[in-house]
Parts: C-alpha cells; sequence; structure tokens
C-alpha cells in the first residue's frame, strides 16, 4: 500500500526524533580525556582571582573552577585536571596543536579569532572590559587625560590593538610600551617607566591587589574602553566536546537560577519536586547521555565547584582582594545579563 505525503511526513518526524533521542558518540577528545583519565586545561602563568598558582603548586580562580567543573562532568572527579601555564602568545597556538584540550584563560572572544584560528568560543563566564590603572599621585581622574602619556600594554592581545584605536578616535597620541610578558609590562609600570598599565578591568584589580606595595596608591580610571566578553574554548572539528564544555558553563549559570548549590545539592536531588530542578540534576531526564556523559554530570561539577555565582564569589566577589561588584555578570532576572539557555 503506497504511503501519503502525510504518512511520509510523520514517519520521518518520528526518526528524526528517535535519532536526537539516542545516546551521542562520545567524540575523539572525550575519547582521549577517559582514556588518560585527566582534562589537559590551559590557563593563565598568574592573574589572581582567574587563575593562580600557591607556592605549593595548587591552582585556584573562576577559569580554574571552570576546568574542574568539566572534568567532574566528565571524569566525575574535579581533581582530575592537568595544569598547563599559558602566556598571550602561546595559548592558542597549543589548543590548535592540542597540547590542551580547553583553554580557559581569561581570553576575549572576537570575531577574527572565532573564525579564522580553527578554534570555538564556548560560551562567556566573565563580562569584562579594558580600562587603565594609574598612579594616585599622577591626579590623573580620566583616561581622556591621558594625552601624549606612555602606557605599558602586552602584546599579542585584544588589549594592545583597543588602546590604538582609543588613542586614535580620541586623538589622544597614546605612546604605547609592549611587552611581551605580563609580568614584564606590569613591573615596568610600577617601576614608573610608564604613566598607566592598560588590561581588563578584573585584571587591573588582581595586578593592584597582588603587585603593588601599597594597592592604596593606585587607581582604576573610570572608563572602560572597551567589551571584552571572556570564556573557554576548544578546537573546531570535534562537535561532540565543543557541546559538552559549553553545556557545562550553561549548567552552572543555570544551577545558581534555580538555587542549587555546593552545599544544597544532594539534598535538593532527594527532596525537589520542581521539575528543573529535577532535569539539572538528571533524576527525570538523562541529558548526559546525549552528550556521552553520565547522568550525575551536573552533580558532579555542582560538588565539585558550587554554581556560577559561588564560583565568582569565592574567586573574585566582593569579599575577595579583588573587591568585584558582580554587575553585568549577574543573573538576567537580578539586572546582569548571565543567561543560560535551559537544560532540557
Amino acid at each position: 500500500m503506497r504511503k501519503t505525503m502525510t504518512q511520509a511526513l510523520l514517519g520521518a518526524a518520528t526518526l528524526a526524533i528517535a535519532a536526537i533521542a539516542t545516546p551521542a558518540h562520545a567524540g575523539k577528545t572525550l575519547d582521549a580525556i577517559k582514556a588518560r583519565g585527566q582534562v589537559i586545561c590551559g590557563v593563565n602563568t598568574g592573574l589572581a582571582g582567574f587563575s593562580a598558582a600557591d607556592s605549593q603548586g595548587n591552582w585556584s580562580g573562576l577559569d580554574v573552577d571552570v576546568c574542574r567543573a568539566i572534568a567532574a562532568a566528565v571524569l566525575g572527579d574535579g581533581t582530575k585536571v592537568k595544569w598547563v601555564p599559558l602566556n598571550a602568545q602561546q595559548r592558542f597556538t597549543a589548543l590548535q596543536s592540542g597540547e590542551v584540550d580547553v583553554l580557559s584563560r581569561n581570553t576575549t572572544w572576537t570575531l577574527t579569532r572565532d573564525a579564522s584560528l580553527g578554534l570555538f568560543f564556548t560560551g562567556t563566564t566573565y563580562y569584562d572590559g579594558q580600562g587603565f590603572m594609574v598612579p594616585v599621585s599622577s591626579k590623573i581622574k580620566s583616561a581622556r587625560q591621558l594625552k601624549g602619556a606612555t602606557v605599558c600594554v602586552q602584546s599579542g592581545t585584544t588589549t594592545e590593538k583597543n588602546l590604538t584605536d582609543y588613542s586614535r578616535a580620541n586623538n589622544l597620541n597614546i605612546k604605547p610600551v609592549v611587552f611581551e610578558k605580563v609580568e614584564a609590562a606590569t613591573g615596568a609600570y610600577f617601576a614608573g617607566r610608564c604613566i598607566a598599565y592598560t588590561t581588563d578591568a578584573s585584571g587591573l584589580a588582581s595586578v593592584r591587589n597582588k603587585e603593588a606595595k601599597n594597592p592604596a596608591d593606585h587607581v582604576i580610571l573610570p572608563e572602560l574602553i572597551s567589551k571584552e566578553p571572556l570564556g573557554p574554548v576548544v578546537r573546531r572539528g570535534d562537535d561532540e566536546w565543543f557541546t559538552i564544555v559549553k553545556w557545562v558553563v550553561f549548567g552552572l549559570i543555570e544551577a545558581e537560577e534555580y538555587g542549587i548549590t555546593q552545599g544544597n545539592v544532594d539534598k535538593m536531588l532527594a527532596t525537589s519536586d520542581d521539575p528543573v530542578v529535577l532535569r539539572i540534576l538528571g533524576k527525570s531526564e538523562d541529558t548526559g547521555k546525549l552528550m556521552g556523559l553520565d547522568k550525575n554530570w551536573m552533580v558532579n561539577a555542582l560538588k565539585a565547584v558550587g554554581n556560577y555565582g559561588e564560583i565568582f564569589e569565592r574567586n573574585v566577589g566582593p569579599k575577595t582582594p579583588l573587591n568585584l561588584p558582580r554587575g553585568v555578570n549577574n543573573l538576567w532576572n537580578k539586572g546582569g545579563i548571565m543567561y543560560a539557555p535551559p537544560v532540557r
């Protein structure tokens, strides 16, 4: 008996739905991670609040916690991470070559980077903007007062390009003093070789707290001259791994929205009747199988590092030495722009 057009379309739709519901192929990166038992994560060589190691070699920071969450989601253990510190010049090559599985290193998402380096940005974990730091003794109150000034900056960054654009657009004739390593740039600024130092505002707060003899002697000027969305990056060519990293970040954000924390995740798993909570925690739906992961992928990530809000507050928030406000990094329903697609 010949099928009608309607029957044919219904049959095709049924097959499509069945395909969507089947477990995903793991992907070569996930296979390699499971075989070695570690996620290899590229991080900053040392940026307090984002990724820095203490004297015992223990890493901490917002970017570090993102990698721990990924490891917990994939391997069930947030400690199974190999840290590879990378400077600005090394970071993309290390990811392209396969030296690291993911780059979680205060890296700005731009069109050129997204379209021409063979890489994918997976989302934004910190919305930032470029600013300037000057000595209080300079009496400079605004970036517009930097006409003809020397400004220390790191090469190979969007920061260097933004500085040139800002100087030209405002006819300031700023004189960049360029250094390959961030330590050289900040050292030159604190030694008085430049009247100002420029980088992302979060980086300015980190550097001032960590390296200034007296942080109160330096002021971060109020202007932000750029948009700097920072987030994890992966290689192109492995859609499964791209999906995993992206959804771990989304899951951390959505967990905060629904009040799931590192401390209450077990209780929520056992007692909550909220359909969204039950989906996030894998109790009512096994979303993990769609990515080649265990159904407890988000439970494991949350137990390892907590939700996005906890990660922020622990590493860079008002109660930390960086003293950064949530601002635009707050949830969308609390005045910020952090917004995750639904885990469903």
